[in-house]
């Protein structure tokens, strides 16, 4: 029996019709790579092949009597592709705004909780700047099913280095087990008996981590604090509608930079998106005097205890140097930062969040998420973080989707109540690929921010030299 993790089940608690946890994924692919020509029925076909015997695409959720005890993954007997990879078309005429708000009205949509958390958008008739049609794949994943590395790991069953070669993960053959009710029952009765030894084991290490994080504080080494972030137009209740914009970066130029800065990749992308989240706030007259405050999702999966569970995450928190104007300024106070903030992530444990998180009580959760937002609470108290970024390692080669060059990969992830925007940056071969997420009557034209990621980059450059 596979047993959500108190994680992996938070994110199915924090969904609400406005508040969707799902991740997405905008690809898109070059349909004269296929070694036959393309026709959507034939692609269904092949991605219905390729995931009928891996778990992570044919498990559902299964929910314990009485809400005792998180939910158990369970096989769906009845999968069906055609449930699952649907077709659709870019209205006229077919480029980059119309494929944008096509995408966005399919991330502001939920996914069906009665079939495995999961589905693809194929669109066709999309022209590229150079007036190219291509294809492109629109993903959504659950974020009770996944996180950044095993996201990417998913996709990898349907992706590989050469248009037949076969895919880069092998197909996993252990199917969930389907548990009696009984079962459930008596698994969650216990598990409740025993929460309270578990708390007391979880609350010896949380105690003396506060300690030294107080003392970190007073040194000036700690990570930057929640609740500590300026109010901007994004922050606030959020409603089910999104926008969506992209861009590319050249990944050489970023890697260049690293390095005649002595810094790193994802301070060089810190910098970056300080610098136009920096420009798109100066725009509208809108600039904070203090520092934009980010929160920074962190893999925790070759640290980590425990076995169980597809999100192996934690976070820190970091300026983003918005009320720097220089740009090599602002990336040196990054470097900086990041440094103390990484060593201050280390000191706790990497699975201090999951431990914590199988005390989310099912019914409980859901209703204060509700409550929270019916309330309009996001717009009461002090801002917790303004926005959430993800820089997620991706191929280094070029890669094909069932036999298709992937020209374009941006994921996308979920956005909350009082940070309304997300941004994720995945690097595929050569190219830093920039997503940006958010509720749209928060950000109505989320081009406007992506637009000043390239002009930050040239700036960067520049102020760096040769």
């Amino acid at each position: 029996m596979d047993r959500l993790s108190g994680l992996d089940a938070s994110f199915l608690y924090l969904e609400t019709p406005a508040q969707l946890m799902h991740v997405c994924a905008v690809m898109v692919l070059d349909p004269a790579t296929m070694t036959s020509p393309y026709t959507f029925a034939a692609l269904q076909d092949r991605i219905g092949e390729a995931v009928r015997d891996v778990p992570g695409f044919t498990r559902k959720i299964r929910g314990v009597p009485l809400g005792l005890d998180h939910p158990v993954w369970v096989r769906d007997r009845n999968f069906d592709i055609e449930r699952h990879v649907h077709r659709l078309a870019v209205p006229t005429p077919g480029g980059y705004a119309e494929l944008m708000d096509l995408c966005a009205h399919l991330a502001s949509l939920p996914l069906d909780r009665s079939r495995p958390l999961w589905e693809m958008w194929v669109i066709e008739g999309y022209r590229d700047a150079d007036g190219d049609e291509k294809v492109v794949v629109f993903a959504k994943m659950h974020h009770a099913t996944v996180d950044g590395v095993s996201g990417a790991n998913l996709i990898s069953h349907l992706c590989s280095i050469e248009p037949d070669a076969a895919p880069l993960v092998p197909v996993e053959q252990r199917h969930p087990r389907d548990p009696g009710r009984g079962e459930l029952l008596g698994r969650a009765v216990i598990g409740t008996a025993t929460r309270p030894v578990t708390l007391v084991k979880v609350l010896k290490p949380s105690a003396e981590l506060v300690t030294k994080s107080i003392g970190r504080a007073r040194r000036g080494t700690a990570m930057a604090a929640p609740f500590s972030a300026p109010r901007t137009s994004f922050n606030g209740t959020i409603t089910s509608h999104r926008s969506i914009a992209m861009a590319d970066l050249d990944l050489d130029e970023i890697r260049r930079i690293k390095k005649a800065s002595g810094t790193t990749v994802n301070d060089v992308v810190l910098a970056i998106a300080g610098g136009a989240l920096r420009a798109y706030l100066a725009e509208r007259d809108e600039l904070p005097s203090s520092s934009l405050l980010a929160t920074v999702p962190v893999s925790v999966r070759d640290s980590s205890r425990r076995s169980g569970g597809a999100n192996k995450v934690s976070a820190l928190f970091t300026k983003l140097g918005t009320d720097i104007e220089d740009p090599l300024e602002r990336l040196h106070m990054l470097a900086e930062r990041n440094q103390n903030a990484k060593e201050h992530h280390n000191a706790i444990s990497a699975d201090a969040l999951q431990d914590w998180a199988e005390f989310a009580a099912p019914r409980t959760f859901g209703l204060a998420v509700r409550t929270y937002a019916n309330l309009r609470l996001a717009e009461r108290h002090p801002v917790v973080h303004n926005l959430v970024i993800s820089n997620v390692p991706g191929p280094p080669i070029p890669l094909y989707f069932m036999g298709a060059r992937i020209e374009a990969l941006c994921p996308l992830g979920p956005v909350f109540h009082g940070a309304g925007l997300n941004i994720t940056v995945m690097s595929n071969a050569g190219q830093m690929h920039v997503g940006a997420i958010a509720c749209r009557e928060s950000m109505p034209d989320t081009d406007a921010l992506v637009r000043h990621f390239p002009a930050e980059l040239e700036r960067l450059s520049e102020a760096v030299g040769d």
